[in-house]
C-alpha cells in the first residue's frame, strides 16, 4: 500500500432492527458495545439517531435497546410505524447529537454531554412548569450543580424563584465570581436577587405571628384541636380582629389583660415553649418575607441556616408556603426551590410544625402546578422525602448515588428514565449528572458547567502538616 493510498473505513459490525419505527434492538460484537445514553447513527439515514437506553450481553457480543429519535428537519419522510431491517449503525458524529441536544443559545447549556466535550446539553426553560427532583449523595456536586441551574434560570428566563436555603449555600447568588465585565456577569447584575438572613439588620428574614393561619399558629403552639380543645378554641376566638394588630412582643401581656382563663393558658403556653423568645423569627415591625416575595424579585433566598432552632426554620417555611398558597388565585408563576428537602418534607415529621409544612408541600405538589407554583426539591436522601411529593415530579436530576435502595426507588418512581442510565449513577464522577424529563431535550449524562456566582458553602478541608 502506498503512502497516498486512502484507508478504507472499518466495516460496520453492529446492525439494528425495528419493528415499529420507534423502538429498536441493535446487536454487535463486544468491541463495539455502547453505553446507556450513547447515540448510534444509522447508515444512509440522515436525521435519525438511535438512543441507547439499555445494554446487555448477547453471547459473544451485545444487545442494545432504545428509542429512535428524529433530529431536526433532516429526517426522511417515513411512515411513523415503518420497520427497519438489518440497518448498519455506528457511534454518531458530535454534530448530529449537537443538533438534538444543544439548541441555539449556549447560555442555556447546563453542561457538556459526558464523553463529547463539543456537545452542550441545553435547558428547555418552558418545561420548568413541572415539578423537579434533584438528588445526589454528599460529595457528588449536587449543590454546586443546583447553583448552575439557578444561574441559567436567572440569565435566560424571567421566572422568579424563592429558595429555602437551610445550609446558607445560595446566600451569594447575588455576587459575581467571574470577571465583572463579562456578558454573564452583566446579565446576572440586571436581575434582582434578594437575600434575607435572620441576623441582617437591612434585610432580615422575618414573619408575622399574627398573620399565620389558625392551623399554623396551633402548630407553633403544639395545640391539638381535640386534646387541647379549650386552648385551641380560645386561639380561634382571640386571634382575630383587633388582636391581629398586636406586636409579637406584646402578645403575652395582651392575653393576660383579657382576664380569660383560656387566654391565660395560652399565655403560659407561649412562655413555656419560649415562642416569644424567637426574636429572629417574628417581624417586630420589620418587613416580613411574605411581602418581599409577593413583589416577585428575580430570586429571594431565605437563609434558614441562620436560626438556632429547627422549629424557627419550620415556622418561617410554613408562613411563606401558606402565604403562597393563599395567593394562588393570582396565578403568578414562581419556582419554589427547597434545598435539603428531607428536612421540610420527610415521610414522618416529629412535630406539629413539621407535619404542617410537609402537608402544605404535598398540596402544592399535587395541585400547585395549575396555579404556577412549581417545586424544585433537592436532597441527598431520596428515601427520606415523602413519596407523595416525589411521585409528582416530572423532571429528574440524579448525581452520584451509591445506595442501591435509593436507585431502585428512583427507577420505580421515574419510569420514563431508562433504568440503564439510572444504574450508572453509582459510577458518576463529581459534577456528573443524569438529566431527564421535559426540561432537557433527551435524557443525558452531563458534566456540569462552571458557576458564575460563588458557592455559599464549601467542604471543610482536612488539616495537613
Amino acid at each position: 500500500m502506498t503512502a497516498n493510498a486512502e484507508v478504507e473505513p472499518a466495516p460496520v459490525a453492529t446492525h439494528l432492527e425495528s419493528t415499529d419505527g420507534r423502538s429498536f434492538v441493535a446487536r454487535g460484537p463486544a468491541s463495539e458495545r455502547p453505553l446507556a445514553g450513547d447515540y448510534l447513527e444509522l447508515d444512509g439515514e440522515d436525521g435519525v439517531l438511535a438512543f441507547v437506553e439499555d445494554v446487555s450481553s448477547d453471547g459473544l457480543g451485545f444487545a442494545a435497546t432504545g428509542t429512535l429519535v428524529q433530529v431536526g428537519s433532516g429526517a426522511q419522510a417515513r411512515p411513523a410505524d415503518a420497520a427497519w431491517h438489518d440497518v448498519a449503525v455506528r457511534p454518531t458524529r458530535p454534530d448530529a447529537v449537537h443538533r438534538l441536544l444543544s439548541g441555539t443559545d449556549p447560555e442555556l447549556h447546563l453542561g457538556q454531554l459526558a464523553g463529547q466535550d463539543s456537545v452542550g446539553v441545553a435547558l428547555v426553560p418552558n418545561r420548568l412548569n413541572r415539578h423537579t427532583f434533584w438528588c445526589g449523595q454528599s460529595g457528588s456536586g449536587k449543590t454546586y450543580a443546583l447553583g448552575v441551574l439557578l444561574e441559567r434560570i436567572l440569565v435566560t428566563t424571567r421566572l422568579p424563584m424563592v429558595v429555602f436555603d437551610p445550609n446558607s449555600d445560595f446566600v451569594r447568588l447575588h455576587e459575581q465570581a467571574v470577571e465583572p465585565g463579562s456578558d454573564q456577569a452583566r446579565a446576572l447584575q440586571e436581575r434582582e436577587v434578594v437575600v434575607l438572613r435572620p441576623d441582617d439588620p437591612d434585610s432580615p428574614l422575618r414573619v408575622r405571628f399574627t398573620e399565620l393561619t389558625s392551623r399554623a399558629k396551633a402548630a407553633v403552639l403544639r395545640l391539638d384541636p381535640v386534646v387541647d380543645r379549650a386552648e385551641y378554641n380560645a386561639l380561634l376566638r382571640l386571634f382575630d380582629g383587633e388582636f391581629n394588630t398586636v406586636e409579637a412582643g406584646q402578645i403575652v401581656p395582651y392575653l393576660r389583660s383579657l382576664g380569660d382563663p383560656d387566654a391565660e393558658a395560652l399565655a403560659q403556653r407561649l412562655e413555656n415553649l419560649g415562642v416569644v423568645e424567637w426574636t429572629k423569627t417574628w417581624a417586630f415591625g420589620a418587613t416580613p418575607a411574605t411581602e418581599v416575595i409577593a413583589r416577585r424579585p428575580a430570586a429571594t433566598v431565605l437563609d434558614l441556616g441562620g436560626y438556632d432552632r429547627s422549629e424557627e426554620q419550620l415556622a418561617v417555611a410554613l408562613a411563606v408556603l401558606d402565604d403562597l398558597w393563599a395567593r394562588r388565585g393570582e396565578r403568578r408563576p414562581l419556582l419554589i426551590v427547597v434545598d435539603e428537602a428531607h428536612n421540610l418534607c420527610p415521610p414522618d415529621p416529629e412535630t406539629p410544625l413539621g407535619v404542617a409544612v410537609r402537608d402544605r408541600l404535598i398540596q402544592i405538589a399535587a395541585e400547585g402546578r395549575k396555579y404556577g407554583l412549581w417545586l424544585l426539591l433537592s436532597t441527598q436522601r431520596p428515601s427520606k422525602v415523602h413519596p407523595g411529593i416525589v411521585s409528582q415530579c416530572d423532571n429528574l436530576t440524579l448525581m452520584r448515588m451509591n445506595s442501591r435502595d435509593d436507585l431502585e426507588q428512583l427507577a420505580s418512581v421515574f419510569g420514563f428514565v431508562p433504568r440503564g442510565l439510572i444504574a450508572q449513577a453509582a459510577r458518576f464522577r463529581q459534577g456528573e449528572a443524569l438529566l431527564a424529563g421535559g426540561f432537557v431535550p433527551m435524557p443525558s449524562v452531563v458534566r456540569v458547567r462552571g458557576r458564575v456566582t460563588p458557592q455559599g458553602g464549601t467542604d471543610v478541608p482536612v488539616p495537613m502538616p
